[in-house]
């Protein structure tokens, strides 16, 4: 069974920048999608940021100028740069992963951003 590896979360000041990533712990074939979601307390996941097959991005309105998305060099990993943290962007990121046959979740990594 592939899995999503997630890392790079942590704790960071208001204004400050961290480095999401992730990679596939094996092989996933044709992927549509590649995407960052997140989950704040007590609200629902909400996608953050999305690259296409065809490098079509998709960002939330609320982390447009900020949030960056990319792959990675290697096959199967995925970036998220994410400059001038608000305590609003606290929350689980997953990252997530479609083809044709499933979609892929990755454990979640915490980002809390303090005021």
């Amino acid at each position: 069974q592939v899995q999503l590896v997630e890392s790079g979360g942590g704790l960071v000041q208001a204004g400050g920048s961290l480095r999401l990533s992730c990679a596939a712990s094996g092989s996933i074939s044709s992927i549509n999608t590649m995407g960052w979601y997140r989950q704040a307390p007590g609200k629902q996941r909400e996608l953050v940021a999305q690259i296409t097959s065809g490098d079509r991005i998709n960002y939330a309105d609320s982390v447009k100028g900020r949030f960056t998305i990319s792959r990675g060099n290697a096959q199967n990993t995925v970036y998220l740069q994410m400059n001038s943290l608000k305590p609003e962007d606290t929350g689980v990121y997953y990252c997530n992963f479609n083809n044709w046959l499933q979609p892929y979740w990755g454990q979640g990594t915490q980002v809390t951003v303090s005021s």
